[in-house]
């Protein structure tokens, strides 16, 4: 496979890695901001809230334009958002900072994916956009024990100084060692919104955006849950992230073994149970260290377990508009985190934190919903995979 695909990855990983970042030094952000913790959680709802929508947006709006050419611009963007943020006086220019960041940083990624596929040869286009997606999902998985370790260290604002070194190096990559490429048709909006008609495929879709929902509902706000539950210090709060982080990667490769064993449809319905049993799990275990830790072990193992059966099952359920597919999906999973952090911050202003984990939990189950109904469809979608490619 193409080695410029690795670069790519990177940039995205640079990319994701900006909106959870400052997930574990939200009480920080809200003390120096004089804000309170829910309005620092909607830094991160904002975020998601762009990146999901921007995407395909701009993707589109863009398709004319010379794609490495296109790259440089949004990752100068990118760079100078993350600028603004470590700059902002107040929390007004730091949510403006996040807007502009999530914008650019949305149309990088499925750059980063358009890219990808069309720089190797087609038998290895599928693990080209995978190897994309992995970096995100890495970035999302790192970016809240990065963000916690350098703000501890040096402050809330470092961590935004960090991601615009990682950005400047990111360009001078892509200058130096990306060919100019020309732009191909891209699938108007409307047409890749209409693959959602499909029952089956809509309520995957929806699977992904009620899963991490779900599991944003607590992660965004664990920094103050393990503060306020178990009385743990910054030390103890960033191994305990440390832990997460290395857990949730290795569920990506678990998940994607598991998937080729069981079946992407079995998987899928597997993951999703055993991950509410745990994070219904995570109140009631906090009078132990060690006993949350096997808990959170396998919760945060299974919070990205689910992607590879994800893809896998969208691939073999819509064949022809796959790639439509793995966009759709990323806005979901962004969409997702929007909603989780923000139930989270309501839940925090009107409850306690405490209740996080439990409300997080109801999401998980209606994703699991939406998971049984999608795999009892028919597959009925070679009629709007014709007509996608027709037009």
């Amino acid at each position: 496979m193409n080695k410029k695909v690795y670069m790519l990855a990177v940039v995205s990983f640079v990319v994701g890695t900006v909106e959870l970042i400052i997930g574990g030094t939200l009480d920080l952000i809200a003390k120096d901001l004089n804000v309170t913790l829910g309005q620092a959680g909607l830094l991160i709802t904002i975020f998601s809230l762009v990146f999901a929508i921007s995407s395909p947006i701009l993707l589109t709006a863009t398709a004319k334009f010379e794609r490495k050419k296109l790259t440089l611009v949004c990752l100068s963007i990118f760079f100078l958002g993350n600028l603004l943020a470590f700059w902002s006086p107040n929390y007004t220019v730091i949510m403006i900072a996040r807007v502009v960041s999530a914008a650019s940083g949305s149309l990088l990624v499925v750059l980063g994916v358009t890219l990808a596929s069309s720089i190797v040869q087609k038998e290895y286009r599928a693990r080209a956009i995978g190897t994309i997606f992995m970096g995100v999902s890495a970035s999302l998985v790192l970016g809240v024990p990065i963000g916690l370790t350098l703000g501890n260290a040096f402050g809330w604002r470092a961590p935004f100084l960090f991601i615009a070194v990682l950005t400047l190096l990111s360009m001078i990559g892509v200058a130096v060692f990306l060919d100019k490429i020309e732009p191909k048709p891209v699938i108007p909006l409307k047409e890749q919104i209409r693959t959602l008609k499909n029952h089956k495929i809509f309520s995957a879709q929806m699977t992904s955006f009620f899963y991490l929902s779900g599991h944003l509902t607590l992660y965004a706000y664990l920094t103050p849950f393990l503060k306020s539950t178990m009385g743990l210090n910054a030390s103890w709060v960033s191994i305990v992230y440390l832990i997460f982080g290395i857990a949730a990667v290795l569920g990506g490769g678990v998940g994607g073994v598991i998937s080729d064993k069981w079946g992407a449809e079995r998987s899928i319905v597997g993951i999703i149970v055993v991950f509410a049993i745990a994070i219904f799990m995570i109140p009631f275990v906090t009078f132990s260290l060690p006993l949350f830790l096997v808990v959170m072990v396998v919760w945060s193992m299974l919070s990205w377990a689910i992607t590879p059966a994800q893809q896998s099952y969208l691939i073999n359920s819509a064949p022809e508009t796959s790639e439509i597919q793995q966009s759709l999906n990323n806005s979901a999973l962004h969409f997702g985190i929007a909603l989780g952090s923000t139930v989270g911050a309501l839940v925090i202003e009107q409850s306690s934190v405490v209740h996080n984990a439990s409300v997080g939990g109801i999401f998980v189950l209606i994703a699991l919903g939406t998971a049984y109904f999608s795999i009892t469809r028919n597959n009925n979608v070679a009629a709007a995979n014709k007509t996608i490619h027709s037009s």
